[in-house]
């Protein structure tokens, strides 16, 4: 493959040559910065287009905290003695003693932000402002065209690792209002993304619906729930699920975030994998109970007072949205499934709280004969996270849902991953990688067990 025009211009032969590249930083590829930082024999460099580190900043509600341990970190469970951790965090920034009188595993989601900016802050292969515009393969290396504070670069490594992380999803059925709202003058619709800068605005509205059925849903309900009366607003609460389902939290659940269940999903034809993904949404898109159950204390509270202007819809799928200028309303088609019935609901503000997606980086064009894909043109992901044609020279980040299951973006089997894809590129285990963790076998058994009774026979 030929080398683009504009990597040539600015290349040169004595070109430091990286062992790999690390292609956006959100906590997976900083956690991955963070474990390879002592490994002497592993050179490596981390690039984000954004001038710092800041994780989901529309979403950091001051009560709301990780749905995650504290020892679900960047490196604590690859490393637990890495001065990287969460804890050393705490100790360095004199809020240790806090912490454990608080008496609460679950970090705060703003107070886990912080530990990542300090992190950050402390590696120095992490490089802030560095735009990948272009990436080529040439003889072993891939060249990558960088925009970076001080101008054009090329870098040049023996393998990448995609951290782009995911982006906002908009259902189809909304893109028009979306469209108009960002172009036209349109009524006030947002992504839950931007919901902490676009709240004050948000609240001047005369109704509000929120459309989605997780975590972030729920939060921006009970928030705004909680100035409901003060406002003025009505408050509308919209999901295709059948009830609010809470997150999915049992010890023996909790089991299949193991290695045991990786290999085992992966080893599912892909067309069972895709049925399973569909149908575990609240082992990892559930709410937590908690807040269910401090919406509904909530909505008793303020009921005292007389009914609160609130609904709650259940099982119905957003199939269409129109924006009326004239009347400045937003008006949701519906459909309850369980029912089969359409309606439609009238709304000035509409708040999308409809998770994220993965999407391709636009700098893969010029690699695609080096990316693997299955038979629907996705990532056809190794068991050991690599998605090239040739073993080792890509890995995915969060990419690989697919393939690897509901664990994927789970930030407690972060560190796991990394473990493994530094021993792909190590060809040694840099950090012990767990392979047996759970006491229940997700598989059907290879041999056939004999009962107690003939194992007692046997004995004797």
């Amino acid at each position: 493959m030929s080398i683009p025009s504009e990597v040539s211009e600015h290349s040169t032969p004595e070109a430091r040559i990286y062992d790999f590249v690390g292609i956006g930083v959100g906590p997976f590829n900083l956690g991955l910065a963070a474990l390879s930082e002592p490994v002497a024999d592993l050179d490596g460099v981390f690039l984000e287009r954004r001038e710092s580190f800041d994780w989901h900043p529309g979403m950091m509600l001051e009560p709301a905290h990780l749905q995650v341990p504290f020892m679900a970190d960047l490196v604590t469970l690859a490393d637990p003695t890495s001065p990287y951790s969460f804890l050393n965090f705490l100790k360095q920034t004199g809020r240790l003693y806090r912490f454990y009188i608080r008496e609460n595993f679950y970090p705060l989601r703003a107070e886990y932000n912080q530990y990542c900016q300090w992190v950050a802050g402390q590696l120095e292969s992490v490089r802030f402002g560095m735009d990948v515009r272009e990436v080529s393969y040439d003889d072993g290396v891939y060249w990558l065209s960088v925009q970076g504070p001080d101008g054009p670069e090329v870098l040049q490594a023996r393998r990448l690792v995609l951290g782009t992380g995911t982006t906002p999803y908009v259902p189809d059925a909304c893109a028009g209002i979306v469209a108009s709202a960002a172009t036209d003058g349109g009524g006030l619709v947002l992504h839950n993304a931007e919901y902490l800068s676009r709240k004050s605005e948000l609240q001047k509205q005369r109704s509000i619906t929120i459309v989605g059925s997780g975590q972030s849903a729920a939060e921006i309900y009970y928030e705004l729930l909680q100035e409901i009366d003060v406002q003025g607003y009505q408050l509308n609460w919209v999901t295709r699920s059948g009830r609010f389902f809470p997150l999915e939290y049992t010890k023996l659940t909790l089991e299949m975030t193991s290695p045991e269940y990786v290999d085992y999903f992966h080893g599912l034809p892909a067309e069972q994998r895709d049925h399973l993904i569909s149908s575990q949404k609240n082992l990892y898109k559930g709410i937590n109970s908690e807040l269910i159950d401090a919406i509904y204390d909530l909505l008793y509270t303020k009921s005292l007072s007389g009914m609160v202007d609130t609904r709650l819809f259940t099982h119905s799928s957003l199939t269409g949205a129109q924006w009326a200028p004239a009347a400045g309303l937003h008006t949701l088609q519906l459909r309850h499934e369980e029912q089969g019935r359409d309606y439609s609901l009238e709304s000035e503000a509409v708040v999308l709280a409809t998770g994220y997606s993965y999407r391709e980086p636009g700098f893969l064009a010029g690699i695609q004969d080096r990316i693997a894909r299955d038979v629907r043109g996705r990532f056809d992901v190794g068991r050991n996270y690599g998605t090239g044609v040739e073993p080792g020279e890509i890995f995915v980040q969060n990419a690989e849902l697919h393939t690897h299951g509901f664990v994927t973006p789970d930030l407690g089997m972060a560190a796991y991953r990394n473990s493994c894809i530094l021993r792909e590129m190590t060809g040694r285990e840099v950090y012990p990688v767990e392979r047996s963790i759970a006491f229940q076998q997700f598989g059907a058994p290879l041999t056939t067990f004999p009962s107690a009774s003939a194992t007692r026979q046997l004995v004797n």
